[in-house]
């Protein structure tokens, strides 16, 4: 869910004026996961402008403040939303957390660092949302000792309906900056891709595990 309209086509305009998206509709990009890719977001980026990454964390105060001004806890994903945490966490006076891939195989066999309280409340800073797997593991370490996660918070959401799911089933809010649709919009504005292109880009956020072809008719 985006709160802020404005501030999601303005970033969506600051991310691609650094690069942190790039839209290759007829030159994708491989993702790990194999899928083919018209986009490729690198929020951590970011950090090299600090006019910008400033006003993501106080987009994210904001967001805090009115909606969850009582959490005991911020928490950042390891690695990309650990630094936006820290600043978010600094802006509030809050104490900050967080949380890595799998616990350490070594010394106190951590998972979860900075500490987050049996009963203690969060919310947890993620910088990208794909399919939503990397944030919820996160949402269920922090569950599994006892902490309340009252809803993730993203400065970029695809907006896949595969994540769109996995989150309501687990019944924790997600909360984005800006999203692949405005980004699209603003792209098209800027001339960086065609009217010709949106044909390609929505056909890609539709079916991306099988994009470029279209999927198989049941």
């Amino acid at each position: 869910m985006i709160l802020n309209t404005s501030f999601a086509r303005e970033l969506a305009a600051h991310l691609l004026d650094i690069n942190a998206v790039v839209l290759r509709p007829n030159d994708p990009f491989t993702w790990t996961s194999g899928w083919n890719s018209p986009i490729y977001c690198d929020n951590r980026l970011t950090l090299r402008y600090p006019e910008i990454r400033n006003e993501i964390e106080n987009e994210f105060t904001e967001i805090i403040e009115k909606k969850f001004n009582d959490i005991d806890v911020v928490t950042g994903t390891a690695t990309a939303g650990i630094p936006h945490a820290a600043w978010v966490s600094a802006n509030l006076n809050k104490p900050m957390a967080y949380v890595r891939a799998k616990a350490k195989a070594h010394g106190m066999g951590n998972q979860i660092e900075g500490g987050v309280k049996k009963g203690e409340s969060t919310v947890v800073i993620e910088d990208l949302i794909s399919t939503g797997g990397s944030a919820i593991s996160v949402v269920e370490a922090l569950q599994f000792v006892g902490a309340n996660v009252e809803a993730v918070l993203s400065i970029f959401t695809y907006g896949f309906d595969k994540a769109t799911q996995r989150f309501s089933d687990i019944d924790v809010p997600v909360y984005t900056l800006t999203d692949y649709k405005t980004l699209v919009n603003v792209a098209v504005e800027k001339g960086i891709i065609t009217g010709d292109d949106l044909d390609l880009l929505s056909s890609w956020r539709d079916h991306p595990e099988v994009w470029p072809d279209s999927p198989e008719e049941e």
